[in-house]
């Protein structure tokens, strides 16, 4: 049976490396937000808080546009060397 959840119960992969990369950037959730909103993607800060933490999951077309964001490739994202 497939499990579609990391070994710590987690919904995503991402969530925690999203977090350290807008820390870096010392941006707040909203501002992530806005700037994902303004890229075309709907995502609001709420869910920006459940995606770094882990509580839910996070779509193709949202990792590219958190890649892009970010300015990383989305296999970086993922933690794929």
């Amino acid at each position: 049976m497939f499990i579609n959840k990391t070994s710590d119960g987690k919904n995503n992969i991402c969530g925690a490396k999203i977090s350290e990369l807008r820390t870096n950037l010392k941006i707040s959730q909203r501002e992530l937000a806005d700037r994902l909103q303004i890229i075309g993607l709907d995502v609001d800060k709420n869910a920006i808080q459940r995606i770094e933490a882990g509580k839910r999951f996070v779509t193709d077309i949202e990792i590219i546009a958190f890649a892009k964001i970010f300015d990383i490739s989305p296999n970086e994202l993922l933690g794929i060397d």
